[in-house]
Parts: C-alpha cells; sequence; structure tokens
C-alpha cells in the first residue's frame, strides 16, 4: 500500500512538473476575461476590443493589467502600431507611491515624437534606461512584429522579430549608470522587485495585439 502511495505521489508530482514551462495563452482571442483594470476589476469592452484572436485598443479603454503575477516567466506576443502610436509592454509590474511601474518593453512606431527624441525610447528598447541593439529589425508600420521578453532573477531580455536586442541585469553597473539618467532615477528600488502582473499600455494610440503566451517556470 506504502509503495503505491508513493507511486501516486511521485505520479502527480511528474504531473504538476510537467505542467509547468508550458506556453499558456493569456488571451482567449474573443474576451477580455483574465485582464483588469488597474484596480484588479473586471474590464469589459469599450475602447478596448477583443475579436478574431485580436486584442486591439481602438479608443479610451485605460491600461489592461493580467489577474496573474509572474516571477521568473516568458512571454511572448504579435503587435502592429498605428503611424506615430505609442504603447507599451510593462511586466513585473509594483507600485511606487501612486504610479504602478515595471520595466517597459516599448511599443512604437519609431517616428512618434518619442522616439525621435531618444533610441532609449524607440521599438523593443527597454524604456528609457536601454537602446535595442544593432540586431533589431523592426517592420514596417502597419506590419506584425514577433516580441519575446525573458524575465530570470533579475536578468531581463527582449526579443524582437527572433532577434536579442536587449539584454541587462538590474542592479549591475550599466544598470545604476542608465537608472541615474533616467526618468525613474528617483526610484532607487526601480524593477528590483521579483514578481509582478504584465499589463499592457493605453498611450491614446491605436494598438494591435494578438498570440499573447506565458510560460512561467
Amino acid at each position: 500500500m506504502k509503495c503505491f502511495i508513493h507511486t501516486l505521489a511521485l505520479a502527480a508530482l511528474v504531473s504538476t512538473s510537467a505542467a509547468e514551462g508550458k506556453w499558456v495563452s493569456i488571451f482567449d482571442g474573443e474576451t477580455l476575461k483574465g485582464w483588469t483594470n488597474s484596480g484588479g476589476k473586471a474590464v469589459t469592452e469599450g475602447g478596448w476590443i477583443a475579436e478574431k484572436g485580436v486584442l486591439h485598443r481602438k479608443g479610451k479603454g485605460g491600461d489592461l493589467f493580467t489577474e496573474k503575477s509572474y516571477a521568473d516567466f516568458e512571454f511572448r506576443w504579435e503587435w502592429k502600431i498605428s503611424p506615430k502610436g505609442n504603447s507599451g509592454v510593462k511586466y513585473r509590474v509594483t507600485e511606487y507611491g501612486k504610479a504602478k511601474l515595471g520595466p517597459e518593453y516599448q511599443i512604437l512606431d519609431d517616428a512618434h515624437p518619442d522616439g525621435v527624441k531618444s533610441i532609449k525610447r524607440q521599438a523593443a528598447s527597454l524604456y528609457d534606461l536601454f537602446p535595442a541593439n544593432d540586431k533589431k529589425k523592426l517592420n514596417p508600420v502597419g506590419d506584425w512584429n514577433s516580441s519575446r521578453v525573458v524575465v530570470k532573477g533579475h536578468h531581463l531580455q527582449h526579443y524582437l522579430n527572433g532577434k536579442l536586442v536587449v539584454d541587462v541585469t538590474v542592479g549591475s553597473d550599466e544598470w545604476k549608470k542608465a537608472l541615474k539618467n533616467s526618468k525613474f532615477k528617483d526610484k532607487e528600488n526601480f524593477a528590483t522587485n521579483l514578481s509582478g502582473r504584465i499589463y499592457l499600455q493605453d498611450h491614446g494610440d491605436k494598438v494591435w495585439y494578438r498570440k499573447l503566451e506565458v510560460k512561467s517556470e
């Protein structure tokens, strides 16, 4: 009997482990189920429209937050932006006073004034901290791009269209220097938290997202 119980327990453990590390969709393609506003309340369609596998920021709808928080994870998705449009994907979001902030994968038409102002604010950058490197290949406005963030401990990576374009460690010397010269300079503990929600930014422009999937460890 003991052997049987032990076998069942082992099988359950293997099953649980097998479930971890799999890609899980966080957008069902037709509804906003699983997404909330900044206060954690469910949202209904209005500014954000979900249809035919695409999540579209059509009008004012506020930022969209995942219900769940994530620690070490990979997040992949596809996106396209309107001409001179601006949006962003923030992750490990936490509260800094009244603001909810986290590292941001910039979603942008690089012709937007923010992109013209600084390469650290262009598409795929770690917003206002690190620009995308010279491997960056951004598709034309109106075409889909594929993106991925990989977050392990304090190590952050941004990918764009299959290429690693940002690779940094929170707390490193280069991080401290970049933070000191950024808009987050008064937040010394910025991005040091090891868990938080993901959110899609409503920056006032039209943007489209699809195939949003997370793999957590």
